[in-house]
């Protein structure tokens, strides 16, 4: 790789980058928070059905992650760069993809009709659009500078910027997206549609942003030259052998299938067995005073002890966390509340080094097939991240299924039954613990690129490059 002689990295670049995620999380957040809620309670499909549609359109995944990735590492820079254009490209589409799966107005259409309507506009905007400018996006990340102090920021702002629209997603919805039928809060569909079309119009903006404040400096020159003689088979099979890229994926499927069920289950543990949809949003204020929290912290530990490292403590306190909270099971909503800023505290520090992670699985990766495919391993992880939220979602919908949701008293504005909210709590509590512990131990016992090997591995690429 050879890098461009432009401006220097700095808070531009950073700034750049966070609203890239923020525009990404405009979307991503808002189908993750409140899409099975709207279908289940609102347009009166079965959870199971919901969950059923999300799992299948990763299978979709699998062609299109791997397909946009190596269009990312055949593709020649341009002006703007190699990953820039397709932010361009990409931001209105999947804006009003997304808006689409949103549409109040078909609630009475026959059962099949709303399920097929679903799969459609779930599989375009996921699979299709979100892929067209997550791939590029992600991958930018090791074009904007080679230094890993730098991506380090890069990761962190990242996640900040997902937290900003996750801070205003979570606040909204709940403050103005329900209303009170027969003293039980109900979720009405048309301020979910109207709330649907501001956070895209939100999205547009602030990919624009990205794409005019950041600066690809790095020009992959050995991506150029060999991306056109690997085949798929060769990079899948590299990346099956490849320890520390598998290893990150279990870790991030794990994480997504905890982080997402927790989000997935707050609309269901606030409005249904809290019966107080305002808390949500108050949940959501603390979780980001949690993940600020972890932000400050998250570097110099990282720098210190190691990025794996300290993760595998984080994450073991956040399960830890969640055992807690089931044991005590707090009849008061706001002990709960203060629970979750306490989980949210801890996985917060493992989201804000998770994306700097998959930088060094791509150093080491250079270092064991001798070319360096940014894009192809990037695609592979999202692919991974994509079964993560697809087992979050389909759990989710199975579970509830399994405890007998009832989607037509959530319509109706009545109270599910007793064993229902018991169930409700388990789901949200028991699951997020498991997938936390799972992660820490997949963290401290496969995972290969503790501290001493990243140090290791950034001087020998520096060395090769002549740094």
């Amino acid at each position: 790789m050879t890098e461009k002689k432009v401006r220097p990295f700095g808070m531009r670049d950073k700034l750049g980058y966070l609203f890239g995620d923020f525009g990404n999380d405009f979307t991503f957040i808002l189908s993750t928070s409140i899409l099975m809620k709207f279908y289940t309670d609102v347009m009166g499909v079965s959870a199971g059905a919901v969950g059923a549609i999300m799992m299948i359109a990763r299978f979709v995944d699998a062609v299109t992650d791997v397909t946009m990735g190596r269009i990312c590492d055949r593709s020649k820079p341009t002006k703007a760069g190699k990953f820039k254009p397709w932010i361009l490209r990409m931001c209105v589409p999947v804006a009003l993809a997304s808006f689409l799966m949103y549409q109040n107005g078909f609630a009475g259409l026959p059962t099949g009709a709303k399920v097929a309507y679903l799969a459609i506009t779930y599989i375009l905007w996921g699979s299709f659009c979100y892929t067209g400018i997550n791939i590029p996006y992600g991958s930018m990340a090791s074009a904007v500078s080679s230094e890993p102090g730098d991506r380090q920021s890069l990761s962190t702002f990242r996640t900040m910027g997902g937290m900003l629209a996750g801070m205003i997603i979570g606040v909204g919805l709940p403050m103005f997206a329900y209303e009170k039928v027969n003293g039980v809060e109900t979720l009405v569909g048309r301020k979910v549609t109207l709330l649907a079309g501001i956070f895209s119009i939100l999205a547009i903006l602030c990919y624009l942003l990205c794409y005019k404040l950041v600066t690809e400096r790095v020009v992959p020159e050995a991506i150029q030259d060999t991306a056109q003689k690997t085949s798929v088979g060769q990079m899948i099979k590299s990346a099956v052998t490849n320890r520390a890229l598998l290893s990150i994926i279990v870790a991030s499927i794990l994480m997504l299938l905890a982080q997402l069920t927790m989000q997935n289950m707050g609309s269901y543990i606030y409005p249904d067995f809290y019966n107080n949809a305002d808390a949500q949003g108050a949940s959501t204020l603390l979780m980001m005073v949690g993940m600020i929290a972890a932000a400050i912290f998250a570097k110099p530990l990282a720098n210190k002890f190691g990025k794996a490292e300290v993760s595998i403590v984080s994450n073991l306190f956040a399960g830890g966390v969640c055992v807690l909270l089931f044991i005590i099971r707090p009849e008061n909503v706001w002990v709960y509340v203060a629970f979750q800023m306490l989980c949210w505290l801890g996985l917060g520090v493992f989201a804000m080094v998770n994306w700097a992670l998959i930088t060094d699985v791509i150093d080491y990766s250079e270092i064991k097939n001798g070319v360096r495919e940014d894009g192809s391993v990037y695609a592979i992880y999202s692919f991974a991240r994509k079964l993560g939220q697809a087992a979050a979602a389909g759990l989710t919908g199975l579970l509830l299924e399994m405890i007998h949701y009832n989607t037509n008293a959530a319509t109706e504005g009545v109270k599910q039954t007793a064993s229902v909210l018991s169930g409700i709590f388990n789901i949200s509590t028991l699951v997020p613990a498991i997938g936390f512990i799972a992660l820490a131990l997949v963290l401290w016992f496969w995972y290969p690129l503790h501290k001493k090997q990243v140090d290791a591995n950034v001087a020998t690429l520096k060395a090769k490059r002549g740094e």
